[in-house]
């Protein structure tokens, strides 16, 4: 390589870091900005910049992987409806069309341009959750799309620096938090105002006229790391078949890998069909999430952008569950889309198993909670004010080969817990209780990760609703390579009565909701686990002392050390019980 080009590549790398420096200020302009707890507080977003074809090039890394992945397609549907060459300063252009979106109507994506010297330089796009777009609710008791909220096709939110007044009544009329959702509409707007300003700086500093070679750049160098990884796995066809709880029956999610010279074909054909229900998935979320399944391990510090994106490609026959069509319900679409990561590690596991870790709760256990007029019910009580609470919380996740899977943390979404504090700040549910779950971790060499238990209740001692959207009751995360599954969740009232996994439910005046959220499945032979580790594990409260001896072959003393001579007697049992 001569000097020349050896600056040349040095001098594309820096602008490649600047423009990802560009996008994560743009997706943290919509976290400050936000107006709704869950993209304030959780993260529930995208931002990323795109050329003027519509490729992305680079991703905030702040953000899930079924908001980004499914607004990298999305941006292709913008450029259809109002192309490039017909753009203005000040323009931005909203949807949430869940098929040309992010896959359900609570997500509304915005595309802005952005001009240099008067002439249009690039596109930004971003993604964040609403609380509110009428309807039902955020949940899965529809059974079409039209009864879950309000459908803004693709059109403009605003033309030239004016806002679209008749679009923000329309959507003031329509929902139930009206100055919250319109401020998470401005905030999208900003967003992209701040990521444009930082490109034109960049480009500025650059001196670069346009982002096409850039772009190049970008998409040619991670398509050809992609590959290179992809080529070093044996090649073949690799299956998996994971089972979930569904609406009122169980589902099956099955997947074929195809591994080859040019990249990661996944065929998901043989997935159970559409539901009646609203749990429903696009395939732009189906191909956002399977391919981030498949990028966890595989070029995983590969930069996620087109390039990278193009060498995995997704498919599922048109009328299954992960092709839903209009005008199929997909108001909980997550709850089968984050399935899909561990339905491919369970293909990965198979090509690369040092690295494959176990099942997670994988399912977030979002509480929607809604009370007031209608909502409560025929009572005799006040029910108090109208309200509305999203609460992101998760269990546990997977036990990874080296290491114990993390506790009541959400992946594969990456969303993070909304804060007690702040959810009981905006709204009159308490939380009376939010703890680890003891015992919940699969079982493994590796331990899975633990989920939580948590209990809410009214403040004012009014009923209230729950919009349920759990999984991994019936069908818990399963271990890997010897390792035990994890816990299945259960939805309580305070009382004891069993509750339904999904769909709106109420909890009567004076009772509690309380949710035991499932842990991930263990990793490797339990009782190769050094015992020191499930005495610590004791100590914090995450294995009961009966669990530690069941489970792991371990016996403690009165004061919580290891009794080193009966753990090594019952250690050695093991093999002897095992033979009878």
């Amino acid at each position: 390589m001569t000097q020349n080009s050896a600056l040349s590549q040095i001098h594309m790398q820096i602008m490649w870091n600047r423009l990802i420096a560009v996008v994560e200020e743009q997706a943290q302009t919509l976290i400050r900005t936000a107006f709704s707890n869950t993209v304030r507080e959780a993260g529930d977003l995208s931002a990323g910049v795109f050329d003027l074809e519509g490729r992305m090039l680079a991703q905030a890394v702040t953000g899930t992987p079924g908001h980004v992945n499914a607004m990298a397609a999305a941006v292709a549907h913008f450029l259809a409806k109002f192309p490039a060459a017909g753009m203005r300063e000040g323009d931005v252009y909203i949807t949430n069309n869940p098929w040309q979106g992010t896959g359900h109507l609570h997500d509304f994506t915005v595309v802005s341009p952005t001009f240099r010297n008067n002439r249009i330089a690039g596109l930004f796009a971003c993604t964040s959750h609403v609380v509110d777009v009428g309807g039902r609710g955020w949940g899965t008791d529809a059974r079409q799309v039209f009864e879950e909220g309000l459908h803004v096709p693709i059109m403009p939110l605003a033309s030239q620096g004016k806002m679209n007044e008749m679009l923000l009544e329309l959507v003031r009329a329509n929902v139930r938090e009206p100055i919250t959702v319109e401020g998470d509409l401005y905030s999208l707007a900003a967003c992209n105002e701040a990521g444009s300003r930082r490109l034109v700086e960049m480009m500025d500093e650059f001196d670069l006229e346009m982002l096409d070679g850039l772009g190049r750049h970008i998409i040619e160098n991670s398509t050809h790391a992609m590959l290179e990884e992809i080529r070093a796995l044996p090649a073949g066809v690799y299956r998996n078949h994971l089972r979930v709880d569904g609406y009122d029956t169980e589902l099956d999610l099955v997947a074929a890998m195809t591994i080859g010279p040019t990249g990661i074909d996944v065929d998901f054909t043989g997935t159970s069909g559409e539901s009646p229900r609203g749990i429903n998935v696009p395939l732009t979320y189906t191909q956002a999430y399977a391919s981030f399944g498949v990028r966890c391990l595989i070029g995983s510090t590969v930069p996620n952008n087109a390039g990278s994106l193009g060498t995995v490609r997704v498919s599922a026959p048109e009328g299954s569950i992960l092709n839903a069509r209009p005008p199929a319900a997909v108001g909980a679409r997550h709850i089968l889309g984050h399935f899909l990561p561990d339905t491919m590690l369970g293909c990965l596991y198979q090509a690369a198993p040092e690295r494959t870790p176990a099942e997670g709760a994988s399912c977030l256990w979002n509480a929607l909670l809604y009370g007031g007029h209608g909502f409560a019910g025929a009572t005799k009580r006040d029910p108090g004010p109208a309200f509305m609470l999203t609460c992101f919380h998760a269990g546990g996740a997977g036990a990874r080969p080296s290491r114990d899977g993390l506790n009541a943390t959400a992946f594969p979404s990456g969303v993070r817990n909304t804060p007690l504090e702040v959810n009981e700040a905006i709204s009159p549910i308490v939380f009376t209780r939010k703890e680890y779950r003891c015992d919940s971790g699969g079982p493994g060499r590796q331990r899975g990760g633990v989920g939580q238990v948590m209990e809410f209740t009214h403040g004012g001692g009014a009923p209230f609703v729950v919009s349920a959207m759990f999984d991994r009751v019936k069908n818990p995360a399963r271990g890997r390579s010897q390792g035990k599954n994890g816990a299945h969740g259960k939805v309580l009232t305070g009382s004891g009565r069993k509750l339904n996994t999904k769909g709106q439910q109420l909890i009567p005046a004076d009772d509690k909701l309380v949710l035991e959220m499932p842990g991930g499945g263990g990793y490797g032979d339990a009782y190769a686990r050094d015992p020191a580790a499930v005495a610590l594990d004791v100590r914090d409260g995450l294995v009961s002392r009966a669990a530690a001896k069941r489970d792991y072959g371990v016996v403690l003393t009165g004061s919580g050390r290891v009794n080193a001579e009966a753990t090594a007697r019952l250690r050695a049992e093991r093999p002897r019980q095992a033979a009878e």
